[in-house]
């Protein structure tokens, strides 16, 4: 084959198209065949112009530029695949559906398609008892679409580390941060433990402002961009301390990238790897997903940088509302699901409305219905409502990364618990 050729061949590889040759192409001397099917599908959106990282957290990009960017996230830096394995999981449709639902929100009445035009949702899905009540896609989304998941990352790699202490890779969550990752002895992180991390209650300092390209989230993001092996550890070893370990949480997305280097090195293999071990593989995923890396060949990217299509998120809620088993075995350790999806409490015995990189239910019917969510800026949402078995996946096509949604999205989930039912 001519050079021109295997580059062309491995441009359109690397856009997901299928492609066909003949093997008389590549040698002249091979007897003539039928066309080979090199790779079985097309990512429909891979040829799409998309934005780069940093106008995604600056939130300048256009709304029609914000969703092709949006659903081709792998595209933005080096990933690692998660596969899925032979079986899937199927999701039937609810013999009724919640087209129709309507809801008071500040006293105004919403139907279903205001709260999607209004708070640009680019695909909602609502399962109850497993099955499908409402499935809709927007903005030329389908069902073969992979979307970001930003910070409903923190969740599911919070996930795995509840998995890999039931491998006991992970010994304890009072365990200290350096046992596991030696290269931040000497930083703020000299006595912060495991669980503090998971809990963002360091103490270390931090500032999450998106779109200050001198704060500390975008000196993170800077490191990614480099990526160069190390660099983002290297940040997150620099910073002070700004209160003892365990005495009051500040949101930190770098803290995540702190647990992701621990599983790393607890479990001895790839993050991906480890959850398409553990979960997507064995639970039932549809179709592969895709994870940010910090260097080529490097370590996912704990916070963010995920994107998996829209019933595959629904399916890795259904595994929560299954609290971590598939079938009769136990991926996570008992109460794991309740431990993480519960507020925590400081050493002082404050109870702090954050989880296990979840976010419990703020309004008291929710809390009693043990709701729960990872939530990601730029409006993604992945809600759990373990006693109305219910799960809600929202895309968001926001582009700003806070401060976008015009309704508020607890009061729709409220709604759709409420128009559901028992």
């Amino acid at each position: 084959m001519k050079l021109i050729d295997l580059i062309s061949l491995r441009f359109f590889l690397a856009a997901g198209m299928t492609i066909f040759f003949s093997v008389s192409s590549i040698s002249s001397a091979a007897p003539q065949k039928k066309p080979v099917l090199v790779t079985p599908t097309v990512y429909p959106h891979a040829m799409e112009p998309i934005g780069n990282v940093r106008q995604i957290y600056d939130g300048v990009l256009t709304p029609e530029m914000a969703v092709n960017s949006f659903r081709n996230i792998d595209r933005l830096f080096p990933t690692r695949r998660v596969l899925h394995g032979k079986q899937v999981l199927p999701l039937v449709r609810a013999a009724t559906g919640l087209e129709k639902m309507t809801y008071t929100d500040r006293g105004r009445t919403i139907d279903l398609e205001t709260y999607l035009e209004l708070n640009r949702v680019a695909a909602i899905l609502v399962l109850k008892d497993g099955k499908i009540k409402l499935e809709k896609y927007r903005f030329g989304n389908t069902e073969n679409t992979r979307w970001m998941s930003m910070s409903i990352a923190k969740s599911i790699t919070s996930t795995l580390v509840g998995a890999a202490l039931k491998d006991g890779k992970i010994s304890s969550l009072e365990d200290a941060v350096i046992k596991y990752v030696p290269e931040l002895k000497g930083s703020a992180y000299q006595d912060v433990t495991v669980g503090q991390v998971l809990t963002m209650s360091s103490g270390v300092r931090w500032n999450e402002a998106y779109a200050d390209s001198r704060s500390d989230r975008r000196r993170l993001l800077d490191a990614q961009l480099a990526q160069r092996p190390g660099a983002l550890m290297e940040v997150m070893k620099s910073l002070p301390s700004a209160a003892p370990s365990g005495t009051r949480t500040n949101y930190n997305t770098g803290e995540t990238q702190v647990v992701a280097q621990v599983l790393r090195n607890a479990i001895g293999m790839p993050l991906a790897n480890y959850l398409s071990q553990k979960i997507w593989s064995k639970y039932g995923m549809e179709q592969d997903a895709y994870w940010w890396l910090d260097s080529p060949e490097g370590v996912e990217i704990g916070g963010s940088g995920l994107s998996a299509t829209l019933r595959d998120y629904g399916r890795f809620g259904l595994f929560m509302l299954d609290e971590g088993k598939v079938g009769r075995e136990s991926i996570l350790p008992a109460n794991w699901v309740a431990q993480a999806s519960a507020p925590h409490v400081l050493k002082s015995g404050q109870s702090v409305a954050y989880g296990y990189l979840w976010w419990p239910a703020s309004s008291e019917i929710a809390r009693s219905e043990r709701a729960y969510a990872a939530i990601g800026i730029h409006g993604q949402f992945l809600y759990i409502n373990p006693q109305k078995k219910m799960v809600i996946v929202i895309w968001g096509a926001q582009p700003k990364p806070v401060g976008g949604a015009v309704l508020d999205d607890h009061a729709f989930f409220a709604a759709v618990s409420a128009a559901l039912g028992k």
